[in-house]
């Protein structure tokens, strides 16, 4: 009777079926509420970068911002799919095709969120720490070719995650003795795309906004607000990073030992479960990516408040020209220069 209510376990856990279909409507309502609040604020930013901006331009980091939020947005196409099989009681698709079209959209343009959120970091930290100094990615990032390169680096990343029902966590699953080694590399190889992915960015954000902070809380000149603004802002990129994505990397972690320590089907789905509801919060990266890194800057806030909400712009030497998302030349010119990368 044992072995039949453990095989029973086991068998939830490898169809994937949600074995607490209350707390996976949860999920899917907040999915849902993402995607309602994102779509609208990723879809109007994109707009703005293309007809008003005019990214493709541009000689500042807009060339970046516009490849993370066009991430974003692709991703969040991918929520109402998967909130549909969460109300149905399921973790993922039961159709194949759907289940691998939806694992890949869902990893490559997470891991292009994530790639183009760390380089824009980089590029920002060697415009404040090391001004002056050359460097390849000032040079690339004029170039769209830099973004195009990112998205083809990003492609054979996804082909593993599609292998061996990633998504419903059977990595390293003992039971099964048929080709042992190779589904180990397999899963192994798997397992590495995942962590690297959120891990090595993370190391490189910790490190940049490190010393950006520190090197802006050196300057003695230049405006006080706009010195504690730029300190704000990178912080908060490191906080909202910290927020969506270590804690799904650290329930993996923890889902995988708890595998390979064969603990009993219980814990196992309950670590599943948990797994699972810590990637619905990852997906809040979609949303506060542009709050983060648009909203956070005084110029692109004001274009996009001319543009689509002009009566809440106050009448004053700031104004917008609507026909082309820039202001005027004299208050351009008044901006801090030595600021202009990171507020």
């Amino acid at each position: 009777m044992a072995n039949t209510s453990a095989s029973s376990g086991y068998q939830l856990i490898e169809d994937c079926e949600a074995t607490n279909k209350g707390l996976y409507k949860f999920y899917a309502a907040v999915m849902i509420l993402i995607f309602i609040l994102a779509l609208p604020l990723n879809g109007s930013v994109l707009h703005l970068f293309i007809f008003k901006l005019k990214f493709w331009k541009s000689n500042t980091n807009n060339i970046f911002l516009f490849n993370l939020v066009l991430a974003d947005v692709l991703l969040l196409f991918c929520l109402p799919i998967k909130a549909h099989n969460f109300i149905s009681g399921d973790r993922r698709s039961n159709n194949d095709v759907v289940c691998k079209a939806m694992l890949f959209m869902l990893f490559l343009n997470r891991g292009a969120s994530i790639a183009f959120l760390t380089v824009t970091s980089i590029d920002r930290y060697f415009n404040v720490v090391h001004p002056g100094r050359k460097n390849l990615l000032r040079v690339l990032k004029k170039s769209p070719q830099i973004s195009i390169l990112i998205w083809l680096l990003l492609l054979p990343l996804t082909i593993p995650t599609m292998l061996k029902n990633f998504e419903c966590c059977n990595s390293h699953k003992t039971e099964d003795k048929d080709d042992t080694l190779i589904k180990d590399v397999v899963d192994s190889f798997r397992e590495a795309v995942f962590f690297t992915q959120i891990i090595i960015p993370f190391f490189i954000l910790v490190y940049c906004t490190v010393h950006i902070v520190n090197r802006l809380r050196k300057k003695t000149v230049g405006d006080k607000t706009k010195l504690k603004r730029a300190v704000f802002l990178v912080t908060t990129v490191m906080v909202v990073f910290s927020l969506c994505f270590l804690p799904c990397t650290i329930a993996r972690m923890v889902l995988l030992i708890v595998r390979v320590q064969e603990l009993g089907e219980s814990i196992q789905d309950k670590a599943a479960v948990a797994f699972d509801g810590l990637m619905v919060l990852s997906y809040m990266d979609c949303l506060l990516d542009p709050l983060v890194y648009c909203f956070c800057s005084t110029k692109f806030k004001a274009i996009y408040l001319s543009n689509y909400f002009p009566f809440l712009v106050n009448k004053g030497p700031l104004q917008i020209d609507s026909s082309t998302g820039n202001m005027p030349e004299s208050a351009t010119n008044t901006a801090n220069t030595n600021l202009r990368h990171v507020i």
